[in-house]
């Protein structure tokens, strides 16, 4: 029996607002993460938490050159982190949005080492310390790995319920590299782990959300990398480069310097 005329019959059983329900409840729900593109702070290899640092100027120019060549999603609804710099990305890739600032997409808080180097901090023990082990745990007056996932999946996880309240099918959330490879390493499918997730600034991932599966097992599909252009191909999404780059702007290195012993830039 088809499912359409299976639905027809049931139909006749239950009241109106069942069926009602049961439409919303079928409804896939797109959500486009895109991260910010650098500020004048991070350029500097410093670690920019809460800080607010306005964006580069070139990055400005990079992304109008990535919107001129590539074709950004639309959608009904605009999030962003309170970042100007999210803000600001959005704003330039959707001049028509008026964005809805979400708290819980901050960057992590660097507490007192927010605003500054590698460099700065080297011979600082409890930097040194906390670089050792990872980075999970929270910086003096700052916050720590888990403390920082559990905020982002709790303020990305209301976003979701809110979206489906209002019935918003489509979204664009503009917002750090750590808040998307840690929703995408918890909820995404397929699998990976954060790093396996990392992308350009100015790029991102488009994940599809099915209430059903949403509800039973709180993953999403990444279906889709962004932008692209007509042939559906895009930029590279590799950081490689330009992680090391900032580490070596961190560590004040010149062209031609040695590599050795370089931290990655957060």
């Amino acid at each position: 029996m088809r499912f359409g005329k299976y639905k027809e019959r049931k139909r006749k059983k239950y009241p109106s607002f069942f069926w009602e329900d049961w439409e919303e409840f079928m409804k896939s729900y797109v959500i486009h993460l895109i991260r910010n593109m650098p500020c004048e702070g991070n350029l500097e290899g410093r670690y920019i938490g809460r800080t607010e640092s306005p964006l580069a100027a070139s990055s400005v120019q990079e992304l109008m050159e990535l919107k001129r060549k590539y074709r950004y999603p639309e959608a009904a609804s605009f999030y962003a982190s309170p970042s100007t710099r999210c803000v600001d990305t959005l704003r330039l890739l959707y001049p028509q949005a008026d964005p809805e600032v979400v708290l819980e997409m901050a960057e992590c808080d660097f507490g007192d080492w927010e605003n500054k180097t590698v460099k700065e901090l080297q011979n600082d023990p409890k930097f040194l310390r906390w670089m050792e082990e990872g980075g999970q745990a929270a910086p003096p007056n700052g916050e720590s790995g888990p403390v920082f996932l559990q905020r982002v999946c709790k303020g990305f996880e209301t976003l979701v319920q809110n979206m489906m309240v209002k019935g918003e099918t489509s979204g664009v959330l503009v917002t750090h590299a750590g808040v998307i490879t840690g929703l995408l390493s918890a909820y995404g499918l397929p699998r990976a782990q954060p790093y396996e997730w990392m992308c350009q600034p100015g790029c991102g991932y488009s994940v599809r959300i099915t209430p059903s599966l949403w509800m039973r097992s709180m993953v999403m599909e990444v279906y889709a990398t962004l932008p692209q252009d007509d042939a559906g191909e895009g930029p590279d999404h590799l950081v490689v480069d330009i992680a090391r780059e900032a580490a070596d702007r961190a560590w004040g290195k010149k062209e031609g310097d040695s590599q050795e012993n370089e931290e990655p830039h957060p």
